[in-house]
């Protein structure tokens, strides 16, 4: 079931989003060579209860951690463990808060040190591909516009979106109807309507499109272990636009 949040609900997940991106910047800052992804992790717990706010990942169907932390060939959804951050690595660093009994999304891959080309080349297409998925968000458009957008500039510089993971509608709990896939055609699917608040995540690979589940039950991982980079923001749908709440 898709759902219209009202003005003052919007409000909230405005402040809840701005937490968020807060939170994910003092992150980016700290991923630097040497740095071990528990003390992201602390890091993370503090901010989020300092700005008086609740993580929401930790605990929902029995995730363990506040963050996902996935790194290189990682693509989602990697429990923030005992290892440190080399120079050349790329991380993406997931995070979810509950604010006022609502809920923002947001991700952004970053480099730590100094990085390979081909991994600049990656997260740059990566987080363009975000900016342009998010020209196609008005009410009237549909999730097919969304995902056509991100699948055409992609595949135009030779790279690939993971096709079984998908973004999703968020607000009332961390994820709703609808998916938000990073592939689709335009005019097809979902449309949209102006209250909706959506998460666009695109997830792109140097290699090949498929992943594999590991047995840990959370972590994926790019079937060719290529690289792999993800950008995600809370959006709310607008009359003629989109708004990004966690900006």
């Amino acid at each position: 079931m898709i759902t219209i949040k009202k003005k003052d609900e919007i409000n909230k997940l405005r402040e809840g989003g701005k937490i968020l991106s807060l939170v994910l910047d003092d992150l980016q800052k700290m991923a630097k060579p040497g740095v071990n992804l528990l003390d992201l992790e602390k890091r993370a717990e503090k901010l989020i209860k300092a700005m008086g706010a609740e993580p929401s990942f930790k605990g929902y169907s029995g995730y363990p951690a506040i963050l996902c932390t996935s790194v290189n060939e990682e693509v989602v959804h990697c429990a923030p463990k005992n290892r440190k951050l080399k120079e050349g690595d790329i991380i993406s660093i997931d995070c979810g808060v509950k604010y006022k009994n609502l809920f923002t999304d947001s991700a952004r891959t970053v480099p730590v040190g100094k990085i390979s080309e081909p991994a600049r080349k990656l997260m740059h297409v990566t987080a363009t591909a975000l900016h342009i998925a998010m020209h196609q968000v008005r009410e009237g458009n549909t999730v097919g516009d969304i995902g056509a957008a991100i699948e055409n500039y992609v595949s135009s510089h030779k790279l690939s979106v993971v096709r079984s993971l998908v973004g999703h509608g968020v607000g009332y709990k961390v994820h709703e109807d609808p998916k938000i896939p990073n592939y689709g055609k335009p005019k097809e699917g979902a449309i949209l309507r102006a209250g909706m608040v959506i998460c666009i995540e695109p997830m792109v690979n140097i290699g090949g499109s498929e992943v594999v589940f590991e047995d840990d039950g959370w972590t994926v991982t790019t079937k060719d272990y290529s690289l792999s980079a993800h950008f995600e923001h809370t959006i709310l749908v607008k009359e003629n636009g989109a708004e990004i709440l966690t900006k």
